[in-house]
């Protein structure tokens, strides 16, 4: 039964919870005190009636679970331990213990006996203003701002998708870019090679050559680009003459001949070929 005056908002309701022993020996909180935000439970109190012969050992419990943590909230023991049986009225406060704590409650019997008539109920208040946005009337409440959410929504959306469009065109240019100065570098490289290559070989005309005249025109440039002279720094000074020549006509070097001839057949080769095509 729900015991409270009049009251106005802000002012603090107490109540107390119906029995919840009436349908069984376990019950759940949850359906036996109002969900209240800031609710606290000042007093349980309990009634049964032990039914046992007197020599038996009896310890009956009454409890509740700890909802947030191991163990009992709350445990009320009585000991009828060579007692005859009767009845217990009995009131425990245990100082106003939050709502979130109060887990499943129970009557439980240890040793010989039986608990009838059994009445367990749990005083409480609470400050219906314990949270202020709970209802209009009380004190601190602040009206929510309204907006038009879909609006919103849409305008987050078209900035997205003008962002991603935005970032995917940077990144087209980029590639684009990159790639047309690569084959600017290209060209400007190959333009360079070609030059080099007519200076060497008196403008031929590379593009038009096939594979095997291009595999000519390789080993002239490699014959054309050897050193032709070496220097090296020498004190000075006076070298005598050491060696005299009984023949004053040098012959010419063979091996030298042997190149330059080979030299100017292949070159006359590219230049056939060249013009055979």
């Amino acid at each position: 039964m729900l015991v409270c005056s009049s009251y106005s908002y802000s002012d603090t309701i107490y109540g107390s919870t119906p029995n919840s022993a009436a349908n069984g020996y376990n019950w759940v909180m949850t359906n036996i005190l109002p969900q209240q935000a800031g609710l606290t439970v000042g007093n349980v109190i309990y009634r049964y009636t032990a039914v046992k012969n007197t020599s038996d050992d009896m310890v009956v419990h009454v409890q509740n679970e700890n909802a947030l943590g191991e163990g009992y909230i709350f445990r009320s023991s009585d000991d009828w331990s060579g007692l005859p049986g009767n009845t217990i009225n009995k009131v425990v406060p245990v100082d106003d213990i939050d709502i979130s704590y109060w887990g499943n409650g129970s009557i439980q019997v240890d040793g010989f006996g039986t608990v009838e008539d059994a009445s367990v109920i749990y005083t409480y208040q609470y400050d219906p203003c314990f949270d202020p946005q709970s209802t209009p009337d009380c004190p601190g409440y602040i009206t929510p701002v309204e907006f038009d959410t879909n609006q919103v929504s849409y305008e987050e959306d078209q900035q997205y998708i003008q962002a991603e469009l935005d970032r995917k065109k940077t990144l087209k240019d980029e590639e684009e870019q990159e790639e047309a100065d690569r084959k600017t570098m290209l060209a400007k490289k190959r333009g360079e090679d070609d030059e080099r290559l007519g200076v060497l070989l008196g403008i031929v005309n590379t593009d038009a050559l096939s594979q095997e005249q291009l595999v000519l025109h390789g080993l002239l440039t490699s014959t054309n680009s050897l050193t032709s002279s070496y220097y090296a720094a020498i004190p000075g000074g006076t070298y005598q003459e050491t060696i005299a020549l009984i023949d004053s006509k040098l012959p010419d070097a063979k091996k030298g001949l042997r190149v330059n001839l080979a030299t100017q057949i292949l070159h006359q080769k590219m230049v056939d070929l060249q013009y055979a095509n």
